[in-house]
C-alpha cells in the first residue's frame, strides 16, 4: 500500500504537470502582425560536419517572410563538404556569409567557441543562434520577433519539434520533450522569478543584442556542455526576462539519424543539464524509473497499480499532443523508452566523472 501511495501520488504530480502543460504550454505560432520592425536579424549558425543537414537550414532560411536578415554560418574545421556546400550558397545569396573558425583555444568548448566568433562578426540588432540541423518555416522568424517584442523579454529559447524517422530515435528522442513537459511547468520560465524553473535549448536561442553582449555572450559559458540552461540560469540570476517555447508548425529539427547518435548525444547533455551532484542526479532517475514502469509489474500484484498506468497513459498523451508526436508509438515503446532513460542517464555521469564526453570527434 507504501508503494502505491509514493508511486500514485507522485504520477498524479506529474500528471497535473502535464495537463498544465498541455493548455498553457507558449507554443510559437505564425505572426499575421504588421508591426513595423527594420532592425537587422543576424542568423548564426555553427557548422562541424554538416554537410547532411546545412543545405536544408540554408534553403529555409533564404525563404523566410523576413528579408531584413544576414546569415553567417561558421565552418568549425570540418571534414567534410560542409564548406563546399555554404560557398555554393554565397554565391547565390548575398545574405550568406562562410566564416572559417579559428582554432579551438584551451577552456573552451567547441560549439561554444564557434558561437563566440559569429557572435563577434554579427550585425544585427537580434542574434538568432541556430544548429545545422534546424529547419525554419516561412514565417518563423518574424514570428519570434514579434513574440520578444509582444511578451517583453530579452532572450527566447524554442524546443524544436522533432523530427523522428527510425526505430533507434523513437527509443531516445522523445525523452527530451517527456522530461521537460512532466516536471516543468514551462510557461513558469516566463512568469516565475525562481531561479529553479528554467529550460533552454542551443539549438535556438533567440537574444536582444545588448542583452547578450551585456553578459559577455558565450564567453561566460565557455567551458560549460550545456551551454544553454547556464544562459537560463544566468539570466534569471540578472533578472532578464527570458521565455521558452515549443516549436509548434514553425521549427523542426532531426537531432540524432539513428540510436547511437541519440545514446552519445543525449549522454552528453543529460547529466550535466540538471546542476546537480551524481549521487542526486542518479536517485532522482532511479526514482523516475521507478514510478514510471514498475505499475507494468505491479498489476500482476494488486490491481489498485491500474489506477497508476492510466495515470502514466494520460501523461504520455498529453506531452505527445503537446510535442507533436505519434501518441501510440509513445505510449506502446514507453517501458524501453524509460529503460533508456535510466541507462543514459548512468553513462552520462560516467563520462562526465572520467572526461569520455566526445562529441563531433572532441573530447569535453
Amino acid at each position: 500500500m507504501i508503494l502505491f501511495l509514493v508511486i500514485t501520488i507522485s504520477l498524479g504530480i506529474v500528471l497535473f504537470v502535464s495537463f498544465y502543460n498541455l493548455l498553457t504550454a507558449p507554443v510559437i505560432n505564425s505572426s499575421n502582425s504588421n508591426m513595423a520592425n527594420d532592425s537587422l536579424i543576424s542568423v548564426l549558425i555553427p557548422a562541424r560536419n554538416e554537410e547532411k543537414n546545412i543545405e536544408n537550414c540554408l534553403i529555409h532560411l533564404v525563404n523566410q517572410d523576413n528579408d531584413n536578415i544576414e546569415i553567417l554560418v561558421l565552418d568549425d574545421h570540418s571534414t567534410d563538404k560542409t564548406a563546399q556546400i555554404v560557398e555554393s550558397y554565397t554565391k547565390k545569396y548575398n545574405q550568406i556569409r562562410l566564416i572559417k573558425g579559428n582554432d579551438l583555444p584551451e577552456f573552451w568548448h567547441g560549439k561554444n567557441w564557434a558561437c563566440h566568433q559569429l557572435s563577434l562578426q554579427a550585425k544585427g540588432d537580434y542574434l538568432l543562434f541556430i544548429d545545422a540541423d534546424v529547419e525554419l518555416k516561412e514565417k518563423t522568424i518574424s514570428s519570434v520577433l514579434d513574440e520578444m517584442i509582444n511578451s517583453e523579454v530579452k532572450m527566447i529559447s524554442a524546443f524544436s519539434t522533432q523530427t523522428i524517422k527510425s526505430f533507434g530515435e523513437w527509443l531516445i528522442v522523445p525523452l527530451m520533450n517527456f522530461l521537460l513537459l512532466a516536471f516543468l511547468p514551462l510557461k513558469l520560465v516566463y512568469l516565475s522569478r525562481n531561479k529553479s524553473l528554467v529550460a533552454a535549448n542551443g539549438q535556438f536561442m533567440f537574444w536582444e543584442r545588448n542583452t547578450y553582449f551585456k553578459i559577455n555572450g558565450h564567453k561566460t559559458v565557455k567551458d560549460k556542455i550545456v551551454e544553454d540552461m547556464e544562459f537560463a540560469r544566468l539570466c534569471k540570476s540578472h533578472n532578464i526576462k527570458i521565455k521558452t517555447i515549443l516549436g509548434g508548425d514553425l521549427i523542426y529539427c532531426r537531432m540524432y539519424p539513428g540510436l547511437n547518435e541519440g545514446i552519445n548525444g543525449f549522454s552528453k547533455n543529460f547529466y550535466p543539464g540538471f546542476n546537480i551532484n551524481p549521487a542526486g542526479f542518479l536517485i532522482m532517475i532511479t526514482f523516475f524509473f521507478v514510478i514510471f514502469l514498475m505499475p507494468f509489474f505491479l498489476i500482476f500484484y494488486s490491481s489498485l497499480f491500474y489506477i497508476p498506468l492510466l495515470f502514466i497513459f494520460l501523461i504520455r498523451l498529453f506531452i505527445s499532443v503537446i510535442s507533436k508526436q505519434n501518441i501510440f508509438i509513445n505510449i506502446v515503446l514507453h517501458p524501453l523508452q524509460m529503460v533508456f532513460m535510466l541507462f543514459i542517464g548512468i553513462k552520462s555521469v560516467i563520462n562526465s566523472k572520467t572526461g569520455k564526453v566526445v562529441w563531433k570527434g572532441r573530447r569535453y
